[in-house]
């Protein structure tokens, strides 16, 4: 608790040891554990190797691979200067904290910044979801490994440390049974990429006994992107720079994420799903309801009948969950809009896109978000989208 409030990170993210899917993947399957090496590329060895910072020459660190590829889809030697750069900028704080491995870690910054819960999501194992091509059996098996290890990282600090179990939808026949073992390690949120896998979206007819479940159990889903991903991804067919393609990823996939849904009848047939849509911030959200309602509903309804009954933002004010970013602008027009029910808060620690005083940024919306808004954004509301009871 911080200044009176209850502070509840809903996007928080492990940093995982690599050797947890040597441990965990069943043994058949270990060969495919990702590792550490130097992604050449076909850059000069000098850009690969070292770069200029201000201390002089700092070694290049070597990238998560699998298999022989890079799990970061066209990441350029330069972009990984500046990604390594970013962080080197950012461990002087981390490092007080104790390895990012260890759940110690997080308990500490949590502490520092007056969290009392947080809900922890994939760093690696995201990416490894996002490659391509990537066999069915070996994307669930990834995935189960880093939920079984995510149980045991939860296990340290159980009542303030929530694991989000990760969801392969790379074999449909299979999302039913992995979910139900993610529900039996005692997980109450799974999160899913975006991104369309083998040419079906979030809203493909193969998906739906997997929604139909989550309702029946009540399991929240949220839908977080990341960046570099080899499945297809908005901006991936015109840029090359992570500039373009980070910019582009998280906000334009969430865009089309909701869509899918909405579209293709899932939030319709299932009214008790609750999904949150994360690390892309509110402000696209207002215009593109206003348009898939005034400009694409108004005139098109007939064509999405009968699996649209109502105006698409019906459906996001009657289930859906979006994280806010403190410092975007808009806030106090974009929350009244949406409904301040609907708004969630998380710090994206411990990612470059992250830094220390989030909480308290969060915390300076007082000033301009009427009422009772910041109570409901740092705990009630994603309090009732994880299923906290009080």
């Amino acid at each position: 608790m911080r200044d009176g409030y209850r502070i509840l990170d809903a996007d928080r993210h492990v940093i995982e040891p690599l050797d947890l899917w040597k441990v965990h993947l069943e043994p058949a399957l270990r060969a495919h554990a990702p590792y550490l090496a130097y992604a050449g590329e076909g850059e000069p060895l000098a850009d690969r190797v070292a770069y200029a910072g201000p201390e002089g020459l700092i070694p290049l660190p070597p990238r998560p691979m699998m298999d022989g590829r890079p799990i970061h889809h066209r990441m350029s030697a330069r972009a990984w200067r500046a990604v390594a750069s970013a962080g080197r900028r950012r461990s002087a704080w981390l490092a007080r904290l104790g390895p990012l491995e260890l759940p110690e870690a997080h308990i500490a910054d949590m502490d520092r910044e007056g969290i009392d819960v947080a809900f922890l999501y994939p760093t690696i194992a995201l990416m490894l979801l996002g490659m391509a091509p990537l066999d069915p059996a070996l994307a669930v098996a990834l995935a189960r490994a880093y939920n079984t290890w995510l149980r045991g990282f939860c296990d340290h600090e159980p009542r303030r440390l929530q694991g989000v179990a990760l969801m392969s939808p790379h074999d449909p026949a299979q999302m039913v049974p992995e979910l139900a073992g993610a529900a039996a390690l005692g997980f109450r949120a799974v999160v899913l990429r975006p991104n369309p896998v083998a040419g079906r979206t979030l809203g493909d007819p193969a998906y739906e006994p997997f929604w139909a479940e989550c309702e029946r159990r009540s399991i929240a889903v949220a839908i977080h992107e990341g960046a570099h991903a080899s499945l297809p991804a908005a901006g991936a067919d015109r840029f090359h720079s992570r500039f373009a393609l980070h910019a582009c990823s998280h906000p334009m996939e969430q865009m089309m994420a909701l869509l899918a849904l909405i579209e293709g009848g899932v939030l319709e047939r299932h009214p008790g799903l609750r999904v949150a849509f994360l690390e892309a911030g509110c402000g696209w959200l207002p215009y593109w309801l206003w348009r898939l309602d005034e400009i694409e509903y108004r005139s098109l309804a007939e064509e999405v009948a009968p699996h649209v009954r109502r105006q698409p933002s019906a459906y996001f004010r009657r289930q859906c969950f979006v994280e806010i970013e403190p410092d975007e602008p808009c806030l106090e027009q974009a929350i009244p809009w949406l409904g301040e029910e609907h708004a969630i808060f998380g710090t994206d620690f411990p990612h470059i896109d992250h830094d220390a005083g989030m909480v308290e940024r969060a915390l300076a919306l007082r000033g301009r978000l009427p009422g009772e808004a910041l109570r409901k954004i740092l705990w009630d509301n994603a309090a009732r989208f994880y299923g906290i009871e009080e």
